[in-house]
């Protein structure tokens, strides 16, 4: 597994953000940015998306390399036992005031499931991977249930047997999901299942290494995904498609903004100098369930975005874009597009977590001083200022 967070201290000139900043060794992640490439554990994220399941992904990022058949139905068996919430957790999330965001809900209720797990206290590395799989499979029971609560709806039962794109669209919507709805969403969860070090896996690294739980540290990444420059995005990207109405005002809308120096959302990164990898799956999952669902105009109006922004300004979408005609033509509300993104990077927290301790240390940079460094005390009563 991994190599240690942070290597010796090595005084150089900081980067803003710690762009291109080298902060770690990892065998989780490999993001080309000049050649458009997303890798996980050595296959190309695409291939995975394409010919892979959500679960099998999430096996090949926990434990380094693809199920053999006895080992994926092991694996699968393991999950049975969470799928359900606690009673008690179920308790806090009737509590919570309709005011409240989704992403506050999650934060707050997944720090309470470590009050009642199991293996609360227990350290061991399978402990810490049974602990890593109710996380995963109860956030998207989280999301779903409260959002049926704030709708005044009773939280629903997932399915056992099924997978957590279906049981995620099922307890959300109280149907049987469209098995082209639930391929769809099954890539899109693939897709943002891991992303090297970006705002939010770093957070829960930085936990990590203090030798905190893995519901800490999961909630820390939460807390930094909640962030509107971290997560959010394509939600930005939906009410601009709202505000564009129909393709034909696409291109007068953008060129206003770019005139204004307004930043679009959905494009540009600070990695890939290239169209993020992810987008060539998700531009075409937003087409097909988009027609599916009698929801063309927003495919088109974002794809008339992509085409003015290209042209005028050189930049390249990212993974938001698109996803939001996706989600929407699936019938999922605008607000739970951050949560839905927390549901599947919880896979890639949850690896870089046991990388971490796999061969930990206290993860403590240095700061560039930039103040004063001879100021001379002076009591109150003779302070000019």
């Amino acid at each position: 597994m991994a190599k240690n967070c942070i290597k010796e201290p090595e005084v150089r000139q900081s980067e803003a953000g710690l762009a291109d900043v080298v902060a770690c060794q990892s065998d989780i992640c490999f993001i080309d940015g000049d050649n458009c490439r997303l890798v996980y554990r050595g296959y190309n994220a695409l291939d995975l998306a394409l010919n892979s399941n959500f679960e099998e992904v999430a096996y090949l990022l926990w434990y380094g390399c693809l199920p053999r058949i006895t080992e994926y139905k092991a694996f699968l068996a393991g999950f049975t036992g969470s799928m359900s919430l606690p009673s008690n957790t179920v308790m806090i999330l009737r509590m919570f005031p309709k005011s409240v965001t989704p992403m506050e809900v999650l934060r707050t209720a997944v720090s309470s499931l470590g009050h009642w797990d199991p293996d609360s206290g227990n350290t061991a590395l399978d402990a810490c991977l049974r602990k890593a799989q109710r996380l995963t499979l109860r956030m998207p029971l989280l999301i779903a249930a409260h959002q049926r609560l704030r709708e005044g709806n009773e939280p629903i039962n997932p399915i056992p047997g099924q997978g957590i794109a279906y049981n995620f669209l099922y307890t959300l919507q109280g149907k049987v999901p469209d098995p082209k709805i639930v391929e769809a969403f099954d890539m899109a969860l693939i897709l943002h299942a891991d992303h090297e070090l970006n705002a939010s896996t770093f957070a829960a690294r930085v936990t990590a290494a203090t030798m905190a739980d893995i519901y800490s540290c999961v909630t820390s990444a939460i807390g930094a995904l909640k962030g509107p420059l971290h997560g959010g995005a394509n939600m930005e990207v939906m009410q601009m498609i709202e505000e564009i109405g129909t393709p034909e005002n696409a291109e007068p809308y953008i060129l206003d903004k770019l005139e204004n120096k307004v930043k679009i959302p959905g494009f540009g990164h600070r990695v890939y100098r290239c169209e993020d990898p992810r987008v060539t799956v998700l531009r075409d999952c937003a087409e097909s369930i988009s027609e599916l669902a009698g929801e063309g105009k927003n495919y088109a109006i974002t794809r008339e975005i992509e085409r003015v922004v290209l042209e005028k300004t050189k930049v390249y979408p990212n993974v938001d874009l698109y996803t939001a005609s996706l989600y929407h033509a699936m019938g999922i509300p605008t607000e739970l597009f951050t949560p839905i993104f927390a549901i599947s990077r919880v896979v890639g927290w949850t690896s870089h977590i046991l990388e971490q301790w796999s061969n930990n240390r206290l993860i403590r940079p240095r700061a560039e001083y930039t103040g004063p460094r001879d100021l001379v005390y002076s009591p109150i009563d003779q302070r000019t200022r």
